[in-house]
Order: C-alpha cells, then sequence, then structure tokens
C-alpha cells in the first residue's frame, strides 16, 4: 500500500493520483489540510529525504514567511512549522513502509515504480 500525502486542489498532486490510479498502484490519499500529518512524520520524511528535498522554497507560502520563520524551517522548529503550514511541503509525498518519494518529476514517478 502506497499513501500518497498533498492536497487536493494541488494539480501536481491531482496529476500523481490519476498516475497512480492508471499504473494500477494500490494507494490511498492523505490530504495535508483535512488529516494534518504528525511533526514525527514530517521527521521521518525529513530523514529520508532531506530539508531541501522536503521544503518548497519555490512557493507562496514559504515566499510570505518572516525572516524568522525560515530561519525556523534550518532547525529543529522545522517540523512543527511544517504540520502548521503543509503547504510548505513539495508535494506530493509518497510513503510506503521505510520507502519515501517527495515530488512528481520522473524520476520520481520511476522510483514510486519501484516500492
Amino acid at each position: 500500500m502506497i499513501t500518497i500525502y498533498g492536497i487536493k486542489t494541488c494539480d501536481t498532486v491531482r496529476k500523481a493520483l490519476k498516475w497512480a490510479d492508471e499504473n494500477g498502484l494500490n494507494s490511498q490519499f492523505n490530504d495535508f489540510r483535512k488529516d494534518p500529518v504528525s511533526n514525527e512524520l514530517i521527521r521521518k520524511w525529513d530523514n529520508a529525504v532531506g530539508r531541501d528535498v522536503l521544503v518548497n522554497k519555490k512557493g507562496t507560502t514559504y515566499r510570505k514567511l518572516s525572516d524568522e520563520e525560515k530561519r525556523l524551517l534550518e532547525g529543529e522548529g522545522a517540523f512543527d512549522l511544517l504540520a502548521q503550514q503543509p503547504t510548505l511541503m513539495k508535494r506530493p509525498v509518497f510513503e510506503s513502509g521505510d520507502k519515501i518519494v517527495v515530488g512528481f518529476k520522473e524520476e520520481q514517478q520511476q522510483a514510486v515504480l519501484e516500492f
């Protein structure tokens, strides 16, 4: 079972869900906004892929952060901030056991197919 995390209104997440269905992946969707993820889960993702991959620094949410909040993303405070503002994370996040893939470019799609 692959869990796909994201936001239902995100175009990339919608494409990923359609792609998962077309490829016959046994998956379930978790909307960050409706069912928030825990700090522990975010920490697991951070450990697996790294903060540079997990945090979406190109998005509107990141650009609206204060300098202080941006500094929080560099340390332990990142997990609280990411849990409170899940749109700071790149989407989608694919998880199956200990395997984590963040994003939906061709490279990430191939990695998910290898789960």
